[in-house]
């Protein structure tokens, strides 16, 4: 199942299935299974969490400026809750933005874990020039079990160049994160891959990049299939989806020509 969004995510939440993880087709004929209600009402990088109840748990971008993401939970992927939205980058001064929230259920923990990328004005001066139009990102995080209550925003992961659009996912006996180094001076736009034995971290150096030289890319998405891990990403600027396989998250082969979406 592959969350998506179209446009600048106006009309919510779509929804794709694939049989391989390679040819990947729209489900309800392309139409929106979730419109947006919170924020500035938009459905920016969806990311699905199925937990340990049972329920499919939602987050998501609002909006461009909003310093908090979308939540909403649903049995069914069909009927969905009210939308909240977890203003939990508000009390930050100077955070200028929340984007690309993930979430993910810490069995160490028993907790969900949510992150995403923000900046915040005045950290990281070293990367202050680094970005387009003044954007440094960082990646932030929160927690919560019930949805409810949510552990104040806090530090995540500090690579040391500007990322953002991480995500997590269990790997052997510990987890795998991939990020986008953000970096536009000179320009980066590339993938990376950080370790962890537990996910709240510590977290190891970013590596070396991925993915193909001189292409830039960003949002990437990893799924298990078969003895592999697939890591997909958007393209942008060629306007279309990659796919990079691996199985040890350090060699890599460029799927993409085989990937249909």
């Amino acid at each position: 199942l592959f969350s998506y969004f179209l446009g600048n995510g106006e009309d919510g939440l779509h929804l794709a299935w694939s049989e391989d993880g390679l040819s990947w087709r729209p489900l309800g004929e392309g139409r929106s299974f979730m419109a947006p209600a919170v924020g500035n009402k938009l459905v920016r990088d969806p990311c699905l969490c199925l937990g340990p109840d049972g329920v499919f748990h939602l987050v998501w971008t609002t909006g461009w400026g909003d310093r908090g993401f979308g939540v909403a939970h649903s049995a069914d992927l069909l009927s969905w809750s009210a939308q909240d939205f977890v203003p939990v980058m508000a009390e930050t001064p100077g955070a200028k933005n929340c984007w690309a929230p993930e979430i993910i259920w810490d069995s160490h923990a028993e907790r969900y874990l949510i992150y995403w990328s923000s900046t915040v004005e005045g950290r990281f001066a070293e990367t202050a020039a680094s970005g387009d139009e003044g954007w440094n990102h960082r990646i932030y995080r929160t927690a919560t079990r019930d949805f409810r209550t949510y552990e104040p925003a806090a530090l995540f992961y500090e690579p040391g160049f500007n990322c953002i659009d991480a995500t997590i996912a269990p790997f052997g006996d510990g987890y795998v994160m991939v990020l986008k180094d953000e970096t536009r001076h000179p320009p980066a736009k590339n993938l990376r891959v950080s370790f962890a034995e537990r996910m709240d971290g510590p977290w190891s150096p970013a590596s070396e990049p991925f993915t193909p030289a001189a292409l830039w890319v960003e949002g990437p998405s990893i799924l298990r299939v078969g003895e592999f891990r697939h890591v997909y990403f958007d393209a942008y600027t060629q306007r279309r989806y990659g796919l990079m396989r691996t199985r040890d998250f350090r060699t890599f082969e460029d799927l993409s020509d085989r990937a249909h979406f």
